[in-house]
């Protein structure tokens, strides 16, 4: 089988909108795949870990009793967030002190946490001067895109 033929297989593969090709004779084999290869997504997503819930439901009241409701916490500041998904870390590692606690007076530019990404560690610095009222996440865990982080006043 020469280049031309690939070619007008391919060619023929594009005009039916056919995602695979599989053809054998006399010592030869050729096998042509367009696209995503389905059957390795669904192979790996199946050995992936189950996900945890991220958020335990509440416990549901006893009939009759309804408690009060509850003022909710005056919110000190601005909220500093979450610019992408990921693992939230206060500490460039597990034996270091964090970039940023409660009380501490922050600058400009200055790294208050690193969001991992695919293996990518990006260093999130702060927007403005303050202090950090709050930090809101605790540390390794995930984190969503404007999921608040800390809150800075």
């Amino acid at each position: 089988m020469d280049l031309k033929e690939i070619r007008k297989i391919v060619e023929l593969m594009n005009e039916h909108g056919l995602t695979l090709f599989d053809m054998s004779k006399e010592g030869f084999h050729l096998k042509l795949r367009k696209g995503q290869d389905l059957d390795a997504l669904r192979g790996l997503l199946g050995s992936m870990p189950a996900a945890a819930p991220a958020y335990a439901a509440p416990a549901p009241a006893a009939a009759g009793t309804a408690p009060a409701p509850a003022a909710a916490p005056k919110e000190e500041g601005s909220a500093i967030t979450s610019p992408m998904v990921g693992t939230f870390y206060r500490k460039p590692g597990p034996d270091s002190p964090a970039f940023a606690s409660v009380g501490d007076v922050i600058s400009e530019g200055q790294t208050l946490c690193i969001i991992e990404a695919m293996k990518v560690m990006n260093e999130i610095t702060a927007e403005k001067s303050g202090t950090i009222t709050a930090v809101l996440v605790e540390d390794g865990t995930p984190v969503q895109y404007g999921d608040a982080l800390f809150r800075i006043k």
